[in-house]
């Protein structure tokens, strides 16, 4: 192991978290630079213990969060993958849910595999919004400096609007929550308020009293889980569901830009089917008798 790594793991607090943030970051710049580091694994591995641990501030995690996003998240795959998926039990029967809320690396796949292209995948609501003259795609959105802190691997995808979301869903074969089945993921048997429990407490999910400003890297917040293990359901984004009331869609409000009464199971929102926003994301799910 590299000395100054192994230096820098022997510290205690939070210094160890800014000391191994510190080194991340330098290794950050040797893989931009097209170098692959001899400590790249044994670094990644310490930040994935961070983040799995639900120590230090949120605030020196979530940057240690953000240097395992850029190093390589080994958390975060694909609908392809058995792990992307946590199986809960609804009322009606077990439903596989998305882990973690649609993260970059996801809808960067997406794009770049020619997810805007492929028309059997939009509803013709969708098409006529893909089509029509006066909409900007979500690449073009990214690509601007002021929201480059919004775009790192193992956050979630933000500034996705209903239409791009149902697409990205029947890509692969699945669909987005009704808000019905998402409150019952997180009250479970239980019927808890919050994924954890009660009361809301501190630290439990990236909402606005934690002054992060921004998402952090998803499953950041250890206690924003239910039993089963599906994460960020109180915090960190809201989550566009399929339900729609007249021209407009519900969501679950609970974001790093919201505080804490968002966050509860039963909070709701509407918006309309093209609104954008940098706290707005969403997650999949698929009936399992059809996955």
């Amino acid at each position: 192991m590299n000395e100054r790594l192994e230096s820098v793991l022997s510290m205690n607090g939070d210094d160890r978290l800014t000391g191994l943030a510190r080194f991340a970051d330098g290794l950050c710049q040797a893989v931009d630079a097209g170098e692959t580091p001899d400590e790249l694994d044994a670094t990644i591995g310490a930040l994935l213990k961070v983040v799995e641990s639900g120590g230090g501030s949120p605030q020196l995690r979530m940057r240690v969060g953000e240097a395992l996003g850029r190093l390589g998240d080994p958390r975060v795959s694909g609908p392809g993958d058995d792990s992307y998926w946590v199986t809960t039990e609804l009322e009606f029967g077990p439903v596989a849910v998305g882990r973690f809320p649609v993260t970059i690396r996801e809808w960067q796949a997406f794009v770049s595999s020619g997810g805007y292209e492929d028309d059997n995948i939009w509803d013709d609501e969708g098409l006529a919004w893909r089509d029509s003259a006066h909409r900007r795609l979500w690449p073009a959105l990214a690509a601007r400096d002021s929201v480059r802190h919004l775009v790192v691997p193992n956050q979630p995808v933000v500034g996705i609007c209903f239409h791009e979301a149902r697409a990205y869903a029947k890509r692969h074969g699945a669909r987005l929550l009704t808000f019905a089945e998402r409150m019952q993921v997180v009250r479970g048997e239980a019927k808890r308020p919050y994924p954890w429990g009660a009361p809301f407490g501190s630290g439990n999910a990236n909402t606005s009293e934690e002054v992060l400003g921004k998402p952090c890297a998803v499953g950041l917040f250890v206690g924003d889980r239910t039993p089963e293990g599906v994460c960020d359901l109180a915090g960190n984004v809201a989550e566009w569901t399929a339900d729609r009331v007249g021209d407009e869609v519900v969501i679950h409000p609970g974001s790093w830009e919201q505080p804490s009464m968002a966050a509860w199971c039963k909070a709701r929102e509407l918006a309309p089917a093209r609104t954008r926003g940098a706290d707005l994301g969403f997650r999949i799910s698929r009936d399992l008798a059809e996955a």
